[in-house]
C-alpha cells in the first residue's frame, strides 16, 4: 500500500515537470519567435529606411511634403522653433546693442548699429532677417537672402532665363543645374532686398498654391511698415510666401542624399582649393590639388560624407561679403584663417578701381571691415576639426531610431544635450564636460571684454585727435590700425561659439585686437601731443650683471 502512494506521487511530479518543462519551453519558443520577428522589421527598417509616400523634387522647397515621407527628420527641424513659432515684435530676442553697449561703437554708421540681436533658432532665420531694423531702415542687398531663405530654385530661374533656357516648373523640378544656379545667384545679388525678396515668394515650392507655409513669411515692411525707410506701397506688397532654409538646402530630393547647394560656398571652396593654404582637416581639399586640376573642385563631387555634414553647415556660418558693389563673395582663396581673409578683402577692389571696404565708421571715419559670423573658418582652426569632428557631429548628434541611425533635425548648441554631443567621444561626467565648455567661454568672454574697452578707449583717442585738429594725411596709418583692431574684435564677437571652436585661436585673434587698439591710441595721443622732449642727456643707471660695451672693449 505504502509503495502505491509512493509511486502515485511520482507520476504526479513527474507529470508537473512535464508541465512545467513545456510551459518553459513554449515561453522560450515565443521569446525566441519574438526576438527573430523584431530583428526581421528592424532589418526590413535598415533596407528601407523610409517610405516615400509623397513625390518631392527640386521645387520643393516647402518641406512639408518632405515631413511625409522624413517624419523624424521633419519633426527635428520643426523642434528649432521651441513649443511653437513664436513671432511679433514682442518676441524678438534680447538685443545685444542693449547687453554689450560698445557694439553700438564698432558699428557705427553700420546697419548692425541700428538692430542687432541673439540669434534663435533656424525656424527663425528668414521672419527675423524681414523684420529686423538693418533691413526696414536701411537699403540692402538681394544678397541676404543667399542664406537666410531657400532660394536655390529662384536662381535657377533667374539663371535659366539669363541663359535664354526655358523655365517652366518641369524644367526647374527635373535637375537641380548648378551652372544655372551660380549664374541667377550672380543675376540677382546685388538687386535691392525687396526686389528680390517679392520675386523669391512668387516661386513655386511644390505644395497648393493655398497650402501655410510650416513657419510665416516675415511680415512686408517689418513692425514699422516700413522698408528702407520708405513705407511700403500695399499695392505693391509681395503675394505669395518664402520658406527659410528647407530639407531640399541640403539633401537631395531624390536619394536623401547630403549635398551642397549655396553657389557662394560652391564658388568659394573652389578657391580655396585653388590656393596654396594648408587644410589639413580637408582631406578631399587636399587629394584634388595632387591630381591634374582639370575641372575645379566640386564638394558634392569630391568631398567626402564626413566633410559635407561640416560642409552644408558652411554654406552661411561663414564670413562673406554681401554688399551692393559686389557679388557675395567668401574670402577664401588665401585660406581659411583671420589674416588670411583680411588680406582677400585688402587685396579685393571694387568696379574702377575702389578699394574694398564694408562701411566707413560712422566716428572716425576710417574705411572699415565688417565680419559677418565665421564659425566654419574658426571651427577649421580647432581641435574637433584636425581630429574629423564635423558640425553635424556635436550640432546634429547622431540618434537611434528603430534600426535606423538618424542626425537629430534638432540644430542645437551641444551644452542642450551633452550625453549625444559630448559624451560619444569624452568619457566624463556631464558636469563635467559643461564646466570645462563654460569656463573656456567665460574665459574667452573676459578677454573679450578687455579688447572691447580697448577699443573704446582707441576710438576716444582718435576723435580727440580730430577735435584737436590733426590733419587727415596724419591719421591714416592710424586709421589702418583701427581696422585691424575692429576687424579682429568683430572676427570673435560674431562667432556664435564664444571661442569654444577654437580656444586657443580666438584668444591669440583678440590678444592682436587688443595690440592694435593700444598702438593706434599711442599714435592717437602723440599726434595731438606737443613735440616730445629729447632724452639723450638724461642719466640712465646701467643695467648691472650685463656688461657694458666699453667694459667689454676694456677686457
Amino acid at each position: 500500500m505504502f509503495s502505491s502512494r509512493s509511486s502515485s506521487r511520482r507520476r504526479v511530479g513527474i507529470a508537473k515537470l512535464l508541465l512545467l518543462v513545456s510551459l518553459i519551453a513554449a515561453l522560450a519558443t515565443l521569446l525566441v519567435t519574438w526576438v527573430l520577428v523584431v530583428m526581421f522589421q528592424r532589418k526590413q527598417e535598415a533596407r528601407q529606411p523610409f517610405v516615400r509616400v509623397a513625390e518631392v523634387t527640386e521645387i520643393s522647397t516647402d518641406p512639408q511634403p518632405w515631413g511625409l515621407n522624413w517624419p523624424h527628420h521633419f519633426d527635428g527641424w520643426k523642434a528649432t522653433a521651441g513649443d511653437k513659432f513664436y513671432g511679433g515684435s514682442s518676441a524678438l530676442p534680447q538685443s545685444k546693442l542693449e547687453t554689450f553697449p560698445w557694439l553700438k561703437r564698432l558699428y557705427a554708421g553700420y546697419a548692425f548699429s541700428l538692430d542687432y540681436r541673439e540669434a534663435r533658432g533656424h525656424a527663425y532665420m528668414l521672419y527675423d532677417q524681414g523684420v529686423t531694423e538693418r533691413v526696414t531702415k536701411k537699403p540692402q542687398a538681394g544678397a541676404c537672402l543667399h542664406c537666410h531663405a531657400s532660394a536655390t530654385v529662384l536662381y535657377r530661374k533667374t539663371g535659366l532665363e539669363a541663359l535664354g533656357q526655358p523655365t517652366d516648373d518641369a524644367t526647374l523640378a527635373g535637375e537641380f543645374n548648378m551652372p544655372a544656379v551660380i549664374r541667377g545667384f550672380q543675376e540677382l545679388s546685388q538687386k535691392p532686398y525687396q526686389e528680390v525678396f517679392a520675386r523669391l515668394v512668387t516661386m513655386p515650392d511644390g505644395s497648393p498654391a493655398n497650402q501655410k507655409p510650416v513657419f510665416p513669411t516675415p511680415p512686408v515692411g517689418g513692425f514699422t511698415g516700413h522698408m528702407a525707410g520708405a513705407p511700403v506701397d500695399a499695392a505693391h506688397a509681395p503675394i505669395g510666401e518664402a520658406h527659410p532654409v528647407t530639407c531640399i538646402d541640403c539633401h537631395d530630393p531624390t536619394s536623401m542624399a547630403i549635398r551642397v547647394t549655396r553657389p557662394g560656398f560652391v564658388l568659394g571652396i573652389q578657391s580655396l582649393a585653388g590656393g596654396e593654404a594648408p587644410v589639413p582637416h580637408l582631406p578631399s581639399v587636399e587629394r584634388w590639388r595632387r591630381g591634374d586640376r582639370k575641372t575645379p573642385y566640386d564638394p558634392n563631387r569630391d568631398a567626402t560624407r564626413q566633410e559635407l555634414r561640416s560642409f552644408v553647415c558652411g554654406q552661411c556660418h561663414v564670413e562673406y561679403y554681401c554688399g551692393p558693389k559686389s557679388t557675395l563673395t567668401f574670402p577664401w582663396a588665401n585660406g581659411l584663417k583671420m589674416e588670411d581673409a583680411e588680406r582677400t578683402w585688402e587685396e579685393t577692389k571694387f568696379a574702377e578701381n575702389e578699394p574694398f571696404m564694408d562701411f566707413a565708421h560712422g566716428e572716425t571715419g576710417a574705411p572699415t571691415f565688417k565680419v559677418q559670423h565665421p564659425e566654419f573658418e574658426l571651427w577649421s582652426q580647432g581641435v574637433h576639426a584636425r581630429s574629423g569632428v564635423s558640425c553635424a557631429d556635436c550640432h546634429m548628434p547622431y540618434q537611434r531610431l528603430g534600426a535606423m541611425k538618424v542626425s537629430s533635425h534638432l540644430v542645437r548648441s551641444p551644452l542642450e544635450n551633452i550625453a549625444g554631443a559630448c559624451q560619444t567621444c569624452h568619457h566624463s561626467s556631464e558636469a563635467d564636460l559643461r564646466e570645462r565648455i563654460e569656463l573656456t567661454q567665460s574665459r574667452n568672454m573676459a578677454l573679450l571684454d578687455r579688447a572691447a574697452g580697448a577699443m573704446t578707449a582707441m576710438l576716444d583717442a582718435i576723435l580727440e585727435a580730430k577735435a584737436a585738429g590733426v590733419p587727415e594725411e596724419t591719421l591714416q596709418d592710424i586709421y589702418d590700425l583701427q581696422r585691424k583692431s575692429t576687424w579682429r574684435l568683430d572676427y570673435v564677437s560674431s562667432e556664435n561659439s564664444r571661442g569654444f571652436h577654437a580656444p586657443q585661436e580666438a584668444a591669440r585673434i583678440l590678444a592682436e585686437s587688443i595690440d592694435y587698439s593700444r598702438q593706434a591710441e599711442a599714435l592717437a595721443l602723440r599726434s595731438r601731443a606737443p613735440a616730445a622732449p629729447n632724452t639723450a642727456e638724461l642719466t640712465i643707471e646701467p643695467v648691472e650683471g650685463v656688461s657694458t660695451p666699453e667694459a667689454s672693449k676694456s677686457k
